[in-house]
C-alpha cells in the first residue's frame, strides 16, 4: 500500500486552507529591515513594455477612489489572519489607463524587495494597494505607508513597501521565487514552493 502525503488544516475551520492555523495577532516577517518612507517623497508607478511610466504622487494615490476590503489572510509559514479590513485603492483603476499586452508584472519595494505576479490575479477586483490597516494608516512593519494586497494568494505576494509594477512577457521569478518559493502561491493548493 502506497502512502499518501498531502496537507490537510491544523484547526477544523472550513475557512483555513490545508496546513494553515488560525491566529489574532498579525505576525511581522520581513525579508530585509523596515524602510522609513516619506510620503512625500513616496510614489507609485507602473512601467509598460512601450516604456510609459504611469505614476502617481502619494497625494495622487490618496485622491483616488478607494474601497474598504474585508479578507481573510494566509502566510506561507502557515498562519491565517479571517476577517481582516483594509482600506486601498484597487488595482482596476490603477490598470484602468494602463495598456499593455504582457500578462506578467513584478512588483518592486522600497528596499529592494521583489515578488512575481500573473497581471490576471491583480484585476478584476482581486487585488489592492492598501494603506490602511484595521481603521488606522498602514504601520511601517506591515508594509505602510502603501503595500500590494493580493489575499487569494499566499502573503508573501502582497509585497510590503511597494513602489511599482513592471510589466513582464514572462513569469519571471522574484526574491522568494528565486530561493525556492512557488511562481504562483496560491494557498488552497498549498503552493508553498517550487
Amino acid at each position: 500500500m502506497m502512502a499518501v502525503f498531502g496537507g490537510r488544516r491544523r484547526d477544523d475551520n472550513p475557512a483555513l486552507p490545508p496546513g494553515q492555523y488560525l491566529t489574532e495577532s498579525f505576525p511581522v516577517l520581513s525579508a530585509g529591515p523596515t524602510p522609513s518612507i516619506n510620503t512625500e517623497d513616496w510614489e507609485f508607478f507602473i512601467h509598460t513594455e512601450a516604456g510609459q511610466t504611469h505614476r502617481w504622487t502619494w497625494d495622487q494615490f490618496i485622491a483616488l477612489p478607494s474601497e474598504d476590503i474585508s479578507v481573510d489572510i494566509h502566510c506561507v509559514t502557515s498562519w491565517s489572519k479571517l476577517g481582516t479590513g483594509w482600506r486601498g485603492v484597487s488595482l482596476d483603476t490603477l490598470f484602468a489607463e494602463v495598456e499593455t499586452g504582457f500578462d506578467f508584472v513584478m512588483a518592486h519595494s522600497y528596499g529592494g524587495y521583489t515578488t512575481n505576479l500573473p497581471l490576471g490575479e491583480l484585476l478584476n477586483g482581486r487585488a489592492w494597494m492598501a494603506y490602511e490597516y484595521d481603521g488606522d494608516e498602514l504601520d511601517p512593519e506591515h508594509g505602510g505607508p502603501a503595500r500590494l494586497l493580493v489575499p487569494h494568494l499566499y502573503f508573501w505576494k502582497s509585497a510590503k513597501w511597494v513602489r511599482g509594477l513592471v510589466m513582464q512577457s514572462e513569469d519571471n521569478p522574484g526574491f522568494w521565487e528565486e530561493n525556492g518559493y512557488n511562481l504562483h502561491g496560491d494557498p488552497w493548493r498549498e503552493e508553498r514552493y517550487a
